[in-house]
């Protein structure tokens, strides 16, 4: 897992180390330098011509001593500066001085196809406001040409925190950014014009005494999840009660129940309608179907089960409010872990009430049209604020929040975020939410003969998240991202899993 860091952290990071650690600022600007320079390298051609373009700041200054670097190399590197020279950070000063005595070659009004990369260094982290005026016609232009594009740390124009584009943004191909990975390049849109994105080690590292973390997860940490022992038994790897599907509504219980089976879970169960029984035993004869709602039929399948699913095509008719209250009432009673999904949760925001029946037993997966009436908040400001909002209604309920997009947010009552950067937008198709909630189930299974050593439910939700993108990942390397299907990402789990 690699820490994500916000602007605020990053100035606070940066801060630290050059006060209480005693590095130069100015050894951790050639260190940023070098690192940029080292990712550019492989991307040159023959012939290679850099305009590297800065601004005042200490981005600026970064982008001074990449050019002087390439220059340095034989590379035909020219700094192209904006703004004034008075207004110019301590540092980018000390870099402007050092590029003249090495004569780094400048220009003021540049051709942009003469060249063949074109590098980013206007705004760093700290942009606030949005871009207009000559910096915006001048990233406009910056787009428009035919060059490789590289931004340092962040491209000009992406607001650092939420990735949403501040008037006009930088288009790059690489961004090589420094530390840590910031937030707004895992938010989209500024994780689209970050191109490819390389975290580069400068020295600047995290307090080891933090007490709450934004984390993404990589494939290596898919080794987290349990191995399955070679004696157990169906009962061992774990049982997991589906409570979904109404009437003409089968198809989400069937997507959820077949990944919970092809994700590892021992054994299903569909607790549904009577008009669902046949075409889901056809469907899926591995999941047991019971279409019984009675109090003692329900405390046994209750006591028979490990985890819960509440929701895929459940609907919210009166029959199905009591079916959903019957079973999160019940689990909230036991304790047992339960994923409230899709009509599980527009019930939930329709009956306030139901919050109480919520504990950190209890992952909430709503998408951001779910989350908005959940949280009543409209979508857009939800959108600019994901983390923020999954983190509060997790506090609030101290469940785990995943509130679902592009960029997945996995929220938890301790305060721990994880941000999900695997998958791709061909699992935007009918049906991968319930394959989700099927996912969610089966890992917290995988954990049942841990005990204690079991991690957070949030960490749990953050592994699922995160195999449910790579089993996305894996279908586009099949089939391609357009027509993607929500069976297609079930059909990857096996090969996800055992990789």
């Amino acid at each position: 897992m690699k820490e994500i860091v916000t602007c605020s952290q990053m100035k606070a990071l940066d801060a630290r180390t050059i006060e209480e650690m005693g590095v130069p600022s100015c050894v951790l600007m050639e260190r940023a330098a070098l690192k940029v320079v080292e990712a550019l390298l492989p991307c040159f051609k023959e012939e290679e011509r850099v305009l590297v373009v800065c601004g005042s700041g200490n981005n600026g200054g970064d982008g001074i001593a990449v050019a002087r670097l390439l220059h340095l190399q034989g590379i035909r590197a020219e700094i192209y500066f904006l703004g004034k020279e008075e207004r110019m950070t301590a540092e980018a000063a000390r870099q402007w001085k050092i590029a003249e005595n090495y004569q780094v070659p400048r220009v003021n009004n540049p051709g942009w196809d003469e060249y063949t990369t074109i590098v980013d260094a206007i705004f760093g982290v700290g942009l606030a406001r949005p871009v207009e005026g000559r910096y915006a016609q001048i990233i406009r232009e910056m787009n428009g040409a035919t060059a490789f594009k590289a931004a340092v740390d962040i491209p000009s124009g992406v607001d650092g925190d939420s990735g949403l584009e501040l008037g006009i943004a930088f288009r790059a191909d690489l961004t090589v950014t420094f530390a840590f990975r910031k937030r707004g390049l895992c938010f989209y849109p500024g994780r689209m014009y970050g191109g490819r994105i390389v975290v580069a080690d400068i020295g600047i590292y995290a307090p080891h005494d933090l007490t709450a973390h934004t984390r993404h997860l990589e494939k290596e940490d898919l080794a987290l999840l349990p191995k399955r022992v070679p004696y157990g038994n169906k009962g061992t790897f774990g049982k997991v009660l589906l409570v979904a599907g109404s009437e003409g509504m089968c198809g989400a219980a069937f997507l959820s129940a077949c990944a919970a089976l092809k994700a590892g879970a021992g054994m299903v169960r569909i607790q549904t309608v009577e008009e669902n029984r046949v075409p889901l035993q056809t469907l899926l004869p591995e999941a047991m179907v019971s279409c019984c709602f009675e109090e003692v039929e329900n405390e046994k399948m209750l006591d028979w089960c490990d985890v819960l699913v509440i929701g895929p095509g459940l609907g919210v008719s009166g029959k199905s409010r009591e079916r959903a209250q019957w079973f999160l009432t019940h689990a909230s009673e036991t304790g047992k872990p339960v994923i409230l999904d899709a009509d599980g949760l527009n019930l939930l925001a329709l009956h306030e009430a139901w919050k109480r029946y919520l504990n950190e037993n209890v992952i909430l997966t709503p998408h951001i049209g779910e989350m908005s009436r959940l949280c009543e908040k409209k979508i857009g400001e939800i959108q600019g604020s994901m983390v923020e909002t999954a983190a509060a209604y997790s506090e609030e309920t101290r469940a785990v929040c995943v509130l679902k997009d592009a960029c997945t947010v996995v929220a938890d009552a301790a305060g721990d975020i994880y941000l999900n950067i695997s998958g791709n937008a061909g699992m935007a198709t009918a049906g991968s939410g319930d394959v989700l909630s099927g996912i969610l189930a089966a890992v917290c299974c995988m954990y049942l003969q841990q005990g204690e050593q079991s991690p957070s439910a949030g960490k749990k939700a953050a592994l699922g998240v995160f195999l449910h993108g790579i089993c996305g990942d894996l279908a586009a390397d099949k089939i391609g991202i357009q027509g993607m299907t929500a069976r297609d990402i079930i059909r990857c789990l096996p090969e996800a899993l055992r990789s």
